[in-house]
């Protein structure tokens, strides 16, 4: 029997799974541009306030990560037992230390590329960025698992609302939708972590500040964010039929988005500090694409075309770190071409892509290349159904 036959029987929704592959894959591409100074606006972040495509795929994979919360705390009946509290804790905990392990790995690749001998460059703690992308996810994941078994699911709403709101009246007394240092977000993390390992950004006039996307004060919204997510696997699992599922997503979808949209005018939407409206606004949209891929490929079986995303979306965590782990190596692994000093990164786009492509189109066939390669690892693993989770 095939996978899609075992998913139809055991009832799995595919375009879960689809949909948590195409945030991975999304993810892989926009962080792999070939060039920073040639990349299309639409895979850019928003420079401060304002919203592109770009900034969609990390919050549709956290509220994914939702959705899948609910699924898995399902098992222990929401209980806060002593095996479920401490599932999620371990959970927590090695996913924010893969995420550290990750970033001291960018700094011993930088540092051998540069000339340093390995203890030189495996000793560099003292610039470790503290948090990132993963150390969120492990966060707001953690906060929002423990929230979900010690509170009634009729709390929840009530709970999301004041982290929201006070996260608003925060940044609003803080300076909070300020790009600059004085920013509350800014101010906390120098205080906790030191400048030194927070992630520099640069204004739109070039000056480089330290102030984190993945700052701890901008945790608060991410809990929210995940647990809206949470609300939505409840509401899958409550729903059998894919048509009811379909109606749902797309009324409380678009309630959310609309709601963000229309109260961006006194809170602006803005990714790098995870503004409320940005959680409203994408999380509607992450119910609304859900929504439409359980038409597409639950109810219409229409399946052949999300087949490429499908390895994404069962190794999420292995693939993105195998990425990771491949953007460093590509970055500092060099070697002589033609009486010059290249790494793969720019072999590939200097050397093989550009010249052809141009600047911009190179710059996104390399960024392409990149997630196929990532792709092939992750079939790997598909074809021989290794899943690896935590």
């Amino acid at each position: 029997m095939n996978k899609v036959a075992i998913e139809q029987q055991s009832g799995r929704l595919l375009s879960l799974d689809i949909l948590r592959g195409i945030t991975i894959a999304g993810m892989i591409m926009v962080n792999n541009s070939g060039s920073w100074d040639y990349t299309y606006a639409p895979l850019r972040h928003a420079q401060w306030h304002g919203l592109t495509p770009t900034d969609l795929v990390f919050p549709f994979f956290m509220f994914i990560m939702g959705v899948s919360t609910y699924m898995s705390l399902r098992k222990f009946n929401f209980e806060p037992t002593k095996s479920a509290i401490w599932k999620v804790t371990r959970r927590t905990i090695l996913i924010f230390l893969i995420g550290l392990a990750l970033g001291w790995f960018g700094q011993l690749c930088s540092g051998l590329a540069s000339g340093e001998s390995f203890l030189e460059a495996s000793s560099h703690f003292d610039t470790i960025r503290i948090l990132g992308v993963l150390q969120r996810l492990a966060l707001a994941y953690g906060f929002a698992a423990l929230i979900s078994l010690f509170f009634k699911w009729k709390h929840l709403v009530w709970i999301i609302a004041f982290l929201l709101i006070g996260y608003f009246l925060i940044l609003i007394f803080g300076n909070g939708f300020e790009m600059s240092e004085q920013n509350i977000i800014a101010v906390v993390d120098k205080a906790l972590w030191g400048t030194d390992h927070i992630y520099k950004d640069w204004t739109p006039e070039g000056v480089r500040i330290a102030l984190d996307p993945e700052g701890l004060l901008s945790t608060i919204p991410s809990i929210a964010h995940v647990l809206i997510g949470f609300l939505f696997g409840g509401l899958i699992v409550k729903n059998k039929d894919n048509h009811k599922r379909v109606e749902k997503l797309l009324i409380w979808g678009t309630i959310l988005a609309f709601s963000g949209l229309l109260l961006q005018y006194g809170c602006p939407i803005n990714k790098k500090i995870w503004s409320p409206t940005f959680v409203l606004t994408t999380t509607g949209f992450a119910a609304q694409l859900l929504g439409l891929l359980i038409w597409i490929i639950d109810i219409n079986q229409k399946r052949k075309w999300s087949r490429f995303f499908h390895a994404f979306g069962v190794n999420p965590l292995i693939v993105y770190v195998f990425a990771g782990v491949l953007a460093n190596l590509f970055s500092s692994i060099r070697f002589s071409w033609h009486g010059e000093t290249v790494s793969i990164k720019s072999f590939i786009y200097d050397v093989l892509i550009q010249p052809w492509a141009g600047n911009y189109l190179g710059s996104l066939i390399y960024a392409l290349i990149f997630v196929t390669i990532c792709w092939l690892f992750g079939y790997i693993l598909y074809k021989k159904e290794i899943y690896i989770k935590i």
